[in-house]
């Protein structure tokens, strides 16, 4: 395990436990987000999103976080492992409920000056609302991962339905 894609709903452990796997390995960690949220959550341009997720994907070693489609075939073309959070959806919802109330409160920085504001959990809208994403795209990620995990035979694939899952994986 060098090249690792972590995958999964947004709010499921991805980017924390990214993190400790790119430590742990001694390899660059990459979260997607901090590249396609430019400053006032403007989207970066697809075109360059690719250039540099592609030039990123081409080291020797890396953790990349996220699950933008625009992308997935660089990483997947590089990757040797993906590990998918597929935590039940009351635990993520719950989990993208605490972390953006902390966020809002502390008015925690994300990536490029962006921060997650407390009106946003009021919002319906799955486009305004991490909350309301988690929650609607759940089954989303669940299926297509399942189905990845089946096809890419290329690819180790590493499920993790709990946390004591995530546990196991780092020791």
């Amino acid at each position: 395990m060098r090249r690792v894609s972590v995958v999964g709903n947004s709010g499921s452990g991805k980017t924390t436990l990214g993190r400790a796997v790119a430590a742990r390995l001694g390899v660059p960690f990459v979260e997607l987000d901090a590249i396609y949220h430019q400053p006032g959550w403007t989207p970066i341009g697809v075109e360059e999103f690719r250039r540099t997720v592609a030039e990123l994907a081409g080291g020797d070693g890396w953790v990349i976080d996220g699950n933008y489609g625009a992308v997935r075939d660089l990483v997947w073309a590089r990757a040797d492992t993906v590990v998918w959070f597929d935590l039940p959806r009351r635990t993520v919802v719950r989990q993208v409920l605490w972390r953006t109330v902390r966020r809002g409160v502390t008015r925690q920085e994300l990536w490029n000056g962006n921060r997650e504001h407390l009106t946003s959990l009021l919002r319906l809208d799955p486009q305004r609302s991490l909350l309301r994403w988690a929650w609607t795209r759940h089954k989303d990620y669940h299926d297509r991962y399942t189905r990845a995990a089946a096809e890419r035979g290329d690819l180790d694939f590493i499920r993790i339905g709990s946390h004591r899952d995530a546990a196991r994986l780092l020791a």
